[in-house]
């Protein structure tokens, strides 16, 4: 089966919100309905988010959201969402999602993509795979800036 990755439209948010509440342990729980929020995200300059689909339904997402660090020399990006439907490849959707989100993450001038550290081992290896590594309660993935010389 062939995934497609582009951007969210505001017509995918409540089928990615589904996934969300089927996947992701208290997704449920928070002052916005996890469709509100995503709905305001979808046009935010600071912030990715993409759907997986094949044979034009949705099957899986990732928010990638930007912030500013001196530290880091750049901005840093955090994979804040990563969802894929039960019944769909886990394996192959992730690494399709995460290949976009990286590309979109170095595009956006991000020196560093961070996620955080899952309890699921088939979720920690898949990131591992993507190049992240353990840092603090945290996953890091160094990234080298579009159109920069440096590679991490």
């Amino acid at each position: 089966m062939e995934y497609q990755i582009r951007q969210a439209r505001i017509t995918d948010i409540d089928r990615l919100a589904a996934i969300g509440r089927r996947t992701m342990p208290g997704s449920g729980s928070g002052s916005l309905d996890a469709a509100d929020l995503l709905r305001q995200l979808v046009y935010l300059p600071n912030a990715s988010l993409l759907v997986a689909e094949t044979r034009r339904e949705i099957v899986g997402g990732a928010l990638l959201v930007l912030r500013p660090s001196v530290t880091a020399g750049g901005y840093v990006g955090t994979v804040d969402f990563l969802v894929v439907a039960p019944d769909h490849d886990a394996d192959r959707v992730t690494e399709a999602l995460l290949e976009e989100l990286l590309r979109s993450a170095g595009n956006k001038g991000c020196s560093t993509v961070e996620a955080a550290q899952p309890t699921d081992p088939a979720s920690l290896a898949r990131l591992e795979r993507a190049g992240f590594a353990p840092a603090g309660p945290t996953l890091r993935r160094p990234l080298a800036a579009a159109g920069s010389t440096r590679r991490p």
